[in-house]
């Protein structure tokens, strides 16, 4: 049972290195920008600048590339194009390479530097982490909590079962920017309801306002996207929970357990619910990562100072080392909850044990 958990292990980090290692690899394909950033105004670029400036600005920019590392070829092997006297060939350039480096670091906890703020990526990421992780976790707890609730009451087929079910569906048919927007338009809205505020979160840190006030400033902050994130996933879990519900109601042992005395929620609860979870617990461990992809959503929209905006404001200036820590860190939550599906279905169900 070890070797085989060891082994499973090995495969997600070797799923992780590729995936890095290829958004790495793609992002260098295109052009850096952070190394125009000490760089003087584009305007002094142009063909009327006299010879020492434009000398000086060429000196200054492989400077800073040489600072940054990104004067070196990509990649251990790169192709050369065909010239006038030479044929198109692989080239081998050893050790000294960006990706080298960069897995070096990465191996050693080093993320690299942002080259828009300068600051560690590793930093940047956690400060983000800190507005993103509690977001992520009420709304998983609250989705999965009023999931198990409206798929019981689903399953007990109640006279208002249809009028439920269409809504979710109707739910389930919008976008979470849709949703978004329209709690946004109802809810923080002065000619509305402005019940909740906009945006405006992050404007002090918890050593500011100490922890206490900032916990309560963030709930309220957060009430919106955590219930727009909710009402875009609570639709599929339900559903497929229920359907699933419905379903082994109809098996014979419930039969047994209903001669035994017992109640319909007793039945579910004790009986029902555990197989009923085999078929939804792959759907439940993608929900970790659909909500943190969720994020890029809301915390746009609500102007959330999180890992969402922060990624969104890192692929927009092409800041390659702050996108390429993010998408380690999405990348290794999405595979380890596939790690916990697996976990998971052995604990549901022995006989994959």
């Amino acid at each position: 049972m070890v070797k085989q958990w060891l082994w499973r292990l090995g495969q997600t980090a070797v799923g992780i290195w590729l995936l890095v290692s290829l958004v790495f690899l793609l992002s260098h394909l295109g052009p850096v920008q952070g190394d125009d950033a000490l760089l003087p105004a584009a305007g002094d670029l142009n063909t009327t600048s006299t010879p020492s400036s434009f000398a000086q600005r060429q000196a200054t920019r492989r400077a800073v590339q040489h600072r940054l590392g990104l004067d070196q070829p990509v990649f251990y092997l790169s192709w050369q194009p065909a010239t006038d006297t030479t044929s198109g060939c692989w080239s081998w350039h050893g050790l000294s390479n960006q990706y080298h480096h960069w897995l070096l670091s990465t191996v050693h906890g080093d993320l690299g530097t942002s080259l828009g703020s300068r600051e560690p990526v590793a930093r940047q990421l956690w400060q983000a982490l800190v507005y993103t992780l509690p977001l992520v976790g009420i709304t998983l707890l609250g989705t999965l909590l009023l999931a198990w609730q409206l798929a019981e009451r689903l399953a007990m087929q109640p006279r208002w079962q249809p009028l439920l079910q269409a809504a979710l569906t109707g739910l389930q048919a919008l976008p979470l920017f849709a949703i978004a927007l329209a709690l946004l338009l109802l809810l923080a809205n002065p000619s509305v309801a402005a019940w909740f505020p906009p945006y405006g979160l992050g404007q002090a840190t918890p050593a500011e306002l100490g922890w206490g006030l900032w916990i309560s400033t963030y709930a309220y902050h957060a009430t919106l996207p955590a219930l727009s994130l909710m009402l875009s996933v609570l639709p599929a879990v339900t559903l497929q929970l229920a359907g699933a519900l419905r379903d082994e109601l109809a098996q014979p042992y419930t039969a047994t357990a209903y001669a035994k005395g017992l109640s319909q929620p007793q039945v579910i609860r004790r009986h029902a619910l555990r197989n009923a979870l085999l078929p939804s617990l792959t759907q439940l461990t993608d929900l970790l990562p659909t909500l943190v992809a969720g994020t890029l959503v809301v915390e746009v929209v609500f102007a959330l100072p999180g890992m969402g905006r922060l990624l969104v404001q890192a692929a927009t200036t092409r800041d390659y080392p702050l996108l390429v820590g993010g998408v380690l860190l999405i990348g290794t939550a999405r595979l380890l909850a596939l790690l916990l599906a697996d976990v998971l279905y052995g604990w549901a169900d022995p006989r994959i044990r």
